[in-house]
């Protein structure tokens, strides 16, 4: 398998020749994180077998939510999470995009534009919702930001993952959407294109280009919502790109490859400073949320949700118990090991 630390060492200073002048600190850290992820150059943690007392040095991930070897418990963590709180109803996955002269706005602005792009978004929805004549409710979201195409070319889209129902709150009443349809998506694009406007103007934001009259949000029927969720939450934590996607390093060039909507994979090869630069494009503003819940999903609306759960009749399972990590066995006789130091600087080779 190719590293992706391996490419970082070799093609940094290419990238730093071609796009110095737009790396910003939080491009830095993730080279530097992700060069340094579970290899020598990571500091280390002493662990010794509680059984025969073997020891090794193990290194330290780097944590950071770029990083393809980082963040699988957080991952899953959160989508058991989610989990716990869907309903028995049928979800649609809602996606809003906004048109190709707005990345411009989008890259110089990340902060602003991504946080204004996920509350749009949730406003048109809760206002569709609201204004419903079968509905006339409250309802809640799953929003996620996401900012790659499937070439992992710059594309800023939200999805949020919407009951095909709303709660009204007076009657204490589950209200259902009839039949596999929720908002019409040109209707949809129309209102968030007026809303993302006034929240623009209220941001100080302005675009120099012309843009479209005709904006584009989909709205797909997706069953109960679990895999809705195991889509979206794939690339939460994880990076944009897994290793095992990278398929060849060669004369300076790299090649990886992506899945097509239509199932089909397809290749693409860059130079390794482009393909450097193709991933920092993703790298988010530091603490960002891209993740957010809305309505009676948010965590204020606990209460509401219960009520929610016990008019639907939902037999809400056992809390779950926090997960703890998976334990590390001795190499010699797969007993459970325990951390004696952490975060030690060797100068060595790592012994394993």
């Amino acid at each position: 398998m190719i590293l992706l630390s391996d490419l970082v060492d070799r093609y940094r200073n290419e990238l730093e020749q071609i796009h110095g002048h737009e790396l910003l600190p939080s491009h830095h850290q993730a080279l530097n994180c992700m060069r340094s992820c579970r290899n020598q150059y990571s500091p280390v943690m002493l662990l010794e077998c509680n059984n025969c007392h073997h020891r090794i040095n193990l290194p330290h991930s780097c944590g950071h939510r770029s990083c393809p070897h980082c963040q699988h418990h957080e991952s899953q963590q959160w989508l058991d999470r989610q989990r716990a709180k869907l309903l028995p109803v049928d979800y649609y996955l809602v996606t809003f995009t906004v048109p190709y002269e707005m990345r411009e706005l989008f890259w110089q602005h990340q902060r602003v534009a991504y946080d204004l792009l996920l509350k749009t978004a949730w406003q048109t929805i809760a206002s569709f919702a609201s204004r419903d004549p079968r509905l006339k409710g409250r309802t809640g979201a799953h929003a996620v930001l996401h900012t790659h195409s499937r070439r992992l070319d710059y594309h800023p889209h939200v999805h949020l993952i919407v009951p095909a129902g709303a709660v009204d709150e007076t009657r204490k009443q589950w209200i259902k959407k009839a039949g596999k349809y929720l908002f019409k998506g040109e209707n949809l694009a129309r209102v968030f294109r007026g809303k993302w406007f006034e929240g623009m103007a209220n941001c100080g934001l302005q675009v120099e280009s012309k843009l479209p009259t005709q904006w584009v949000v989909d709205c797909q029927h997706v069953g109960r919502g679990d895999k809705a969720l195991v889509y979206l939450g794939r690339y939460l934590y994880r990076g944009v790109l897994p290793e095992k996607n990278i398929l060849a390093e060669e004369n300076g060039t790299v090649t990886f490859q992506y899945t097509e909507n239509s199932g089909a994979l397809k290749t693409r090869t860059l130079t390794g400073g482009e393909f450097l630069w193709l991933l920092l494009l993703h790298v988010l503003p530091r603490r960002f949320r891209r993740v957010r819940d809305f309505g009676f999903l948010h965590g204020n609306c606990k209460r509401l949700l219960q009520l929610l759960q016990l008019i639907l009749m939902v037999r809400l399972p056992e809390p779950l118990p926090e997960m703890e990590r998976p334990p590390v066995l001795c190499p010699h006789c797969r007993g459970v090991m325990r951390i004696i130091a952490t975060w030690l600087r060797l100068q060595a080779p790592l012994l394993c």
